[in-house]
Parts: structure tokens; C-alpha cells; sequence
């Protein structure tokens, strides 16, 4: 009788210790966390270039390449057009290799499944489908042009994509269920409408002059106080009407119809999602091309899974984790913030390859709790140890132990910098903390002869109110007690603290006013071991903290510095 109550208990544990094996996400304070392998995981990574994955050669040359870049995950695209070459025949080849390669050089992988669309465009359609366009209809623009991109109102589209996908799917589930080496799935990419904000097929028309569902409308009330601004603001523009055609509810103009379309595209991912789910149920998302230099709907991909139509997309989409942003543009410190919300964490699919990365992967990790982190076309990156990004991921893979325990708690603060955003000041408690770039020293000559300053950016994260963790390159922190120093003035000191001319400092001082003074304790050079304990390196004093004045790493350098403060008066 035990023995097949034992049994019976090991038949019920072996399929719920398969399923934990799974990746999935988890709430962690006012943050959501990637669990993989049980464990908090931030995605150390970098996207393909669109071709790079489509030959065995270059998947073999690449991927080791990666690993010595110090990568953790790939996102590698998946071709519609290679994968079913032949209507009703499957070739996974290329899905093998990735997951085999992907598995020799210790890396996870992230596929990106470029079906029907492919930055807005149905280039990575099989022929068979492109040519039969009567079965497979096109999108139309208002003046009837037929348009590369395949309609999101043909059910027979949907059907097509939708097989394929599900095959490939059930084929990753095959085998890859034991490894979990396949962390995340991104439907489509780029989805969006060109030329027009919304499509004029004839199927189109009519649902575009059709009621809006009066479930999406009922949505709209019961969230009302959370509607994202925009969203808020046209729907508002018409009196907040429960009832009406999409131009009656929202307007007549290119938003209105963006709103449409971005309701099709989603119902459509939905769809997907679902049948993703069904299968093998690991996180998934949806990215968008930016809606940037004020370009309005259908001058950049209209529709897709952007900031201000967050709402659309929840509702009709609920089985998309989050949405995540492509950045090529400038202005990265304000496009991220739009992107990490209370409903949608941040993770960064891609953007572009440059010598900032590094800090900015940083930032994103300490100031929004980022999922990940992943310039585009990674492998035309360098994959010398002194690279810059080569020498981020060194140090983010240390720190990922701590970066995940204090991720949502409040506790941490991404820093950024460049030649015009020079200064931040920190308040916890009664202490502040005025964190600047690396350059507003003295005595780095790149400063001062014309350089453009690389960006400066890295973590600051608080493990108790006299103990910091400050890591990243190009910074500089000084420390001291809110208030502390109430003087009029104080002597100019030279870049070796002493007057920087002598005889004409002031002799006298205005009478001490403050309290007790911050002073920096140690400055340690760390590593961070797997379970988070620090491993000592060196002491950093003297010139290395300017004689206690501050904390700093220079540019071009990555480390992690443990840092102990303490109070005197």
C-alpha cells in the first residue's frame, strides 16, 4: 500500500517539476521578474541581424562569437518562408541549430517568429503564399493600392500563419521541454500599417463602420483612471460616448484609425497567443517600431504594440505579457520611461549597436527593472575583452544575483550621463547623493580638448542607509548629509585638494551651521559571487577616492565598487 501511495505521489510531483522547469514571470514588488530555471533572470543579450540565422554556417560561426561577447541570450529570428517552403511541409533544420548551438555556447535563446509581418511587411511569407494573393488577400490603401502586407482581416491569412506557427511551436516543445533553453517567443514583428494609418480592404470598411464592441467600451469605463493619456484624451475629445461607429467614439481622423487597426492586429495576436499557450506555455511579447520624429500614423507603422495604445492591446491581446520598444532614435532616457509602466515592464528587444550600450544596459537594469537589454545585428559587435560591451555583460552577469534579490523594492537607481545631462542628486533619507559624469573632473583631458563625451552610466543600489553598491563606467558620486554644509562659500581646491592659488583662498569661514557629516568609510573593488556575497579585490583610497572625497569609476572602465559610508561631526 505505500508503495503505490508512493507512486501515485511521484506520478503527481514528476509533471508539476516538468512544468516549473518552464520560464515564466513573476511579480516582485512594483516589478516583474523572468524566472528561468527557477531563478530571477535578467536577459544579458542581443538580437540577430534579420539574415543571420537563416544558414547552419552562420549559426555556427556566430554563436560562439557571442559567447565570448559575454551574452547570456540571443534573440534569433524564425522564417515563416524557410520554415514551411512548401505548403503543408516543415523544415525545422534551422530551429535545431539555434537550439543546439545555443545550448554548446551556454546561452538561452528568445525566437522571434517573422510570419506574417516582418516590419509591417510580408516579406518572410512563402512564395506559395504571396502569389496566391486572392486567397490570401492584401491590405489596401485608401486610393486602393495593393500593398505588401497581408490583411489582418482574412481569416485565411490567420489560418496560414497560424498552422506553421503552431507546428513550429509543437516542434520547440519536442525538444526542448527538458533543456528550457528557448526562454521567450515574440509573435510577429514590427507589426504595423505603412502609407495609411489603417487598412481599406472592403472587410476593413465594414467593421470600420461598424458599432465598436461594447465590451472594449466597457473596458474603457471600468478603467478610466488608468487609461493611458492619449487614449484618455480621445476618447474624451467625443464626450466619452458608450456607444458609436469608431470615428463616433473617437473621432474622425489618423488616430481614430489607428486605434481601429491596432484593435485588429491585436485580436489577431491574440489568436496566436492563445494557440502558443496551448502548446507550450512560456512568456510572451510583441515589439514595436517607434511612432518618432513626428511622424503620424502611416508614416511610421501604425497600430502596432505602442505606448499610447497600451490599452487596445491589454484588452484585446491579454495573452501578450508586455510590449517592448525597438529604439533607434534619440532621446533613450525618455523612450524607455514611456515603456516601463505599472501595466507593462521593460524589456528592450532592440536597439541600435553602439559604443553607449554598455551604460545604457546599466541604466535600464537599476532605474526600471528591465527584463533585458538587446542591441540589434549583436554579432557585428566586437567581441574583444576591452570592448565596452563586452565589458558591461561582464559585470551585469556578476551583478544579476543582487540586481534580481532588490529589483522592485525601491532601492535602486539607474544613473546616465552624457556632455549636456552631466548631474543627478539622490535623496534617501537625510543623505544625498549628486552622481555626475566621469568628464566633470578636472583632470581627464578628453574633457576639455573638444571629445565627445561618451556616455557615462551605471547602478546605485542601497543595501543598508551607510552601505552601497555603485557599478557602471564614467561616474563620479559624492556623498554628504542633507544640508550639511551651510556655509557661504569654501575654498576652490585644485584636482589635488589643495587651494588651486595660493594667497587668495578666504582666511576666514562663515561659523559652522550644520550637523553630522557624511565621509566615505571604504571604497572596496568587488566581484559578485553566484549567491550575491561580495568578493574583495582591492581597497580603493588616496587618489583613487580623491582622499575620501569621492567614489568614482573612469571612462572606459567597468567595475563594481562597494562602498561604506559613516557619520561625524
Amino acid at each position: 500500500m505505500r508503495n503505490t501511495l508512493f507512486g501515485i505521489l511521484f506520478l503527481f510531483i514528476l509533471p508539476l517539476q516538468a512544468h516549473q522547469k518552464l520560464p515564466y514571470l513573476q511579480k516582485q514588488g512594483s516589478t516583474t521578474q523572468l524566472m528561468v530555471d527557477g531563478k530571477p533572470f535578467l536577459v544579458i543579450g542581443g538580437e540577430l541581424g534579420n539574415s543571420s540565422a537563416s544558414s547552419i554556417e552562420d549559426i555556427e560561426r556566430i554563436f560562439p562569437k557571442l559567447q565570448r561577447m559575454g551574452l547570456n541570450t540571443v534573440l534569433v529570428p524564425a522564417y515563416w518562408d524557410l520554415t514551411e517552403p512548401q505548403e503543408g511541409k516543415f523544415d525545422f533544420t534551422l530551429t535545431d541549430k539555434v537550439i543546439q548551438q545555443a545550448r554548446a555556447n551556454d546561452l538561452k535563446v528568445v525566437f522571434l517568429w517573422f510570419g506574417a509581418w516582418k516590419n509591417s511587411m510580408s516579406c518572410y511569407a512563402p512564395i506559395w503564399f504571396k502569389e496566391d494573393y486572392k486567397k490570401y488577400p492584401r491590405a489596401y490603401t485608401k486610393a486602393g493600392k495593393p500593398l505588401e502586407i497581408a490583411s489582418s482581416f482574412s481569416e485565411n491569412v490567420f489560418q496560414a500563419d497560424s498552422r506553421a506557427f503552431s507546428q513550429w511551436m509543437k516542434h520547440i516543445a519536442s525538444v526542448d521541454k527538458e533543456e528550457g533553453t528557448v526562454i521567450m517567443i515574440q509573435i510577429e514583428n514590427e507589426i504595423g500599417m505603412l502609407e495609411d494609418a489603417r487598412d481599406y480592404s472592403k472587410e476593413a470598411d465594414k467593421l470600420f463602420y461598424a458599432p465598436v464592441p461594447s465590451l472594449f467600451i466597457g473596458y474603457l469605463q471600468k478603467n478610466k483612471r488608468s487609461l493611458h493619456p492619449e487614449m484618455l484624451a480621445k476618447w474624451e475629445s467625443q464626450g466619452f460616448k458608450k456607444k458609436g461607429t469608431w470615428q463616433e467614439v473617437f473621432g474622425a481622423d489618423v488616430y481614430t484609425d489607428e486605434i481601429f487597426m491596432a484593435w485588429s492586429y491585436a485580436q489577431y495576436v491574440e489568436r496566436m497567443a492563445k494557440l502558443a499557450r496551448s502548446i507550450y506555455n512560456i512568456p510572451l511579447y510583441v515589439n514595436a517600431a517607434m511612432n518618432s520624429r513626428g511622424r503620424k500614423p502611416g508614416e511610421y507603422p501604425s497600430a502596432g504594440p505602442l505606448a499610447h495604445l497600451i490599452d487596445v492591446w491589454h484588452y484585446a491581446a491579454p495573452n501578450i505579457d508586455f510590449l517592448a520598444p525597438d529604439l533607434y532614435d534619440k532621446g533613450f532616457v525618455d523612450w524607455v520611461a514611456k515603456y516601463k509602466l505599472h501595466n507593462n515592464p521593460l524589456f528592450i528587444p532592440e536597439i541600435r549597436l553602439e559604443e553607449n550600450d554598455g551604460v545604457r544596459a546599466f541604466y535600464v537594469f537599476g532605474e526600471h527593472d528591465a527584463i533585458g537589454f538587446c542591441p540589434f545585428s549583436v554579432e557585428s559587435g566586437s567581441d574583444r575583452a576591452d570592448a565596452p560591451l563586452v565589458q558591461s555583460y561582464i559585470k551585469l552577469k556578476e551583478l544579476m544575483p543582487l540586481l534580481t534579490k532588490y529589483q522592485g523594492k525601491g532601492v535602486m537607481n539607474g544613473l546616465l550621463f552624457d556632455e549636456e545631462n552631466k548631474e543627478r542628486i539622490l535623496s534617501y533619507d537625510d543623505l544625498e547623493i549628486t552622481c555626475r559624469h566621469y568628464f566633470t573632473l578636472p583632470w581627464d583631458p578628453r574633457a576639455r580638448d573638444g571629445t565627445v563625451w561618451p556616455e557615462g552610466g551605471g547602478v546605485l543600489l542601497r543595501l543598508a542607509p551607510d552601505e552601497y553598491i555603485v557599478a557602471g563606467s564614467g561616474l563620479v558620486l559624492e556623498f554628504k548629509k542633507q544640508g550639511e554644509n551651510k556655509m557661504k562659500s569654501s575654498p576652490a581646491l585644485g584636482e589635488d585638494g589643495f587651494a588651486s592659488v595660493g594667497g587668495k583662498a578666504s582666511k576666514t569661514e562663515n561659523s559652522w551651521q550644520g550637523g553630522m557629516r557624511a565621509g566615505i568609510g571604504s571604497v572596496d573593488e568587488v566581484n559578485v559571487n553566484e549567491d550575491g556575497s561580495l568578493k574583495y579585490i582591492r581597497r580603493l583610497n588616496g587618489d583613487q577616492d580623491h582622499q575620501g572625497r569621492h567614489v568614482r569609476i573612469p571612462v572606459g572602465e567597468f567595475s563594481i565598487l562597494h562602498v561604506k559610508l559613516y557619520e561625524y561631526k
